[in-house]
């Protein structure tokens, strides 16, 4: 699977599971991953691609350039299923 920044994903393990996040930066093993609530954008999560479960969507730089508008872009996704 092609990872992207601004990647919709869902977390699969740890005490964050079944959560939304959108992805901000990756490298080989790890995601920062940030949903505008308990993980701001100044301060992003940093999670093992293993634990994540990954969408199709992707959203566009300007859809979270501040925590208020990625909560508001992540709003459609909640309470769906992994």
């Amino acid at each position: 699977m092609e990872i992207k920044e601004g990647q919709i994903v869902f977390s699969r393990a740890g005490h964050d599971k079944g959560q939304v996040f959108v992805i901000t930066a990756y490298d080989e093993r790890f995601a920062f991953i940030c949903n505008g609530k308990q993980r701001l954008l100044e301060k992003p999560k940093k999670k093992k691609l293993k634990h994540l479960a990954f969408t199709k969507t992707v959203l566009q730089k300007d859809e979270y350039k501040t925590n208020r508008q990625l909560k508001k872009s992540l709003a459609v996704f909640k309470g769906q299923e992994i």
